[in-house]
């Protein structure tokens, strides 16, 4: 009887131990063991898109942040099957690329190009196959791999893009953009066929908080983070005459802020270890540039905010070479030098003019493509502003093209309309390209103060008279709606 009362003491003691000791036990389980938490005996798939929006040597960072994205991805342990890869596919063989065959995405960064998947390249680098494919629709997609997010009920999706936007848009190498407004209704068909646990989107672009300000809901299990709000730019890093710079063999930019802040931290953490509200937080520090937001951005989330406490590995996978990392390991940069999206390709431009040598036939077509440039970008930006003061009046036309709504309303109500004056002004003012998304705030506004098509297009016509129309025609070019 004495040993038994024994024992029970001991037992007792044994179970307040466990209730209370801050230590933790030296032997466990594996799904005990640190960084399993309550995700030991996780269920369903992991899938991934990558999109980068872009093409041009002058954009080069965007695939390098997709190919780092791919890599990051399959070493942990997602499989080719289940990511989808968008890039165009004209860097890493470009006569400009000075390591032909190899794309880097950090100045001391290893090729990231090798074995990515070629699912849409080039012309099938579309918003629609965008679509189709998150929407697991393999009738619909046009070309490519023919790969979709086949996904089920307990799966979870991990969606990243990277490019230029504007208000309301994000770019793709092929016309049409995407609107928000369509890709918001893409995202609640996704949430109504039932196809998926929980998704996570990352959106590297100019404006990218107007995509989802006022239209994300809340109830479809989806968290979003954005590189920037609803009216300020994204930013290019890693570029020539910067700290830290490029190889010197290079003469564009080898990321984007936002991207590589995700991507590097990543890289440095145990992933069964880390949250995505730890990650947002590390990110929003460092894209606003240690909160300087000197050359850096706000970092934005939307949608279901209850998903950030959730752990990274089951979005981005675990790689067992970080199982031992107790820290985040990226250098602590006092400022990171950027370059605003818009102004890359010029940047670009302006580098291999410089190299080039005095006297050559190169030397003097890249001055020619500075100038058409530069004389384009200007020709839009008064247009837009001689067109308001058409519809608006020379006093107020200019505040009504750049007024931004309240915070929680979306850029726009009527996005047929907003994609109906884009089409107008571009028929008579030539393309947008890929600098002038920013005035899709003017053309909104346009729409939401009631101007009918008719107006619009008696003012394009009334003030655009554009040289070299041929060179800019949305005919030859596309339309960017």
């Amino acid at each position: 009887m004495e040993i038994l009362t024994r024992l029970l003491l001991l037992l007792i003691l044994f179970n307040v131990c466990l209730a209370n000791d801050p230590f933790e036990r030296a032997i466990k389980m594996p799904s005990e063991r640190k960084g399993s938490k309550k995700h030991g005996m996780e269920k369903g798939t992991k899938w991934a898109v990558l999109v980068a929006g872009s093409n041009g040597y002058g954009n080069y960072r965007h695939q390098a942040d997709v190919c780092h994205a791919y890599q990051l991805l399959k070493k942990g342990g997602l499989k080719d099957k289940n990511i989808v890869v968008f890039m165009y596919d004209d860097i890493a063989k470009d006569e400009n690329n000075p390591r032909p065959g190899v794309i880097i995405n950090h100045p001391q960064g290893q090729d990231v190009y090798a074995g990515v998947p070629k699912d849409y390249t080039g012309k099938h680098v579309t918003a629609k196959n965008f679509y189709a494919v998150l929407l697991g629709d393999k009738e619909g997609v046009q070309g490519g791999s023919g790969k979709v997010v086949d996904s089920k009920p307990d799966d979870r999706i991990f969606v990243y893009y990277t490019d230029h936007g504007g208000p309301g848009v994000l770019g793709m190498p092929n016309l049409p953009y995407i609107y928000a407004g369509e890709f918001i209704e893409v995202l609640k068909k996704k949430h109504a066929s039932g196809s998926y646990k929980e998704m996570v989107i990352y959106v590297e672009a100019c404006e990218s908080g107007s995509i989802f300000e006022g239209l994300m809901p809340k109830d479809l299990n989806i968290y979003v983070t954005t590189a920037s709000n609803a009216e300020e730019n994204s930013w290019g890093t890693y570029c020539p005459g910067m700290d830290p710079p490029p190889p010197p063999e290079y003469e564009t930019c080898l990321g984007d802020l936002y991207s590589v802040a995700w991507m590097e931290d990543s890289d440095t953490h145990n992933l069964k270890n880390e949250t995505l509200k730890q990650q947002y937080e590390t990110v929003k520090y460092r894209t606003s540039n240690f909160k300087t937001y000197n050359s850096g951005s706000h970092v934005m989330e939307y949608g279901n905010k209850s998903i950030k406490a959730e752990l990274l590995h089951l979005y981005q996978g675990f790689n067992p070479a970080t199982e031992n990392l107790t820290q985040n390991n990226i250098p602590r940069y006092s400022h990171m030098e950027v370059v605003n999206q818009r102004d890359a390709d010029l940047l670009f431009l302006w580098q291999r003019y410089v190299k080039s040598k005095n006297g050559t036939g190169n030397r003097t077509e890249l001055l020619k493509e500075i100038k058409q440039t530069i004389l384009h970008r200007t020709h839009l930006d008064n247009s837009i502003k001689l067109i308001g003061q058409v519809l608006f009046g020379p006093q107020i036309g200019s505040s009504i093209l750049s007024a931004v709504r309240p915070s929680g309303l979306p850029l726009v109500d009527d996005w047929g309309c907003l994609k109906a004056m884009v089409r107008l002004f571009e028929s008579e003012c030539g393309s947008l390209t890929q600098y002038g998304m920013k005035h899709m705030r003017a053309f909104a506004n346009i729409c939401n103060n009631g101007v009918s098509e008719n107006a619009m297009e008696a003012a394009s016509k009334a003030i655009c008279n554009i040289d070299n129309m041929e060179l800019w025609s949305p005919t030859t070019r596309g339309y960017s709606a």
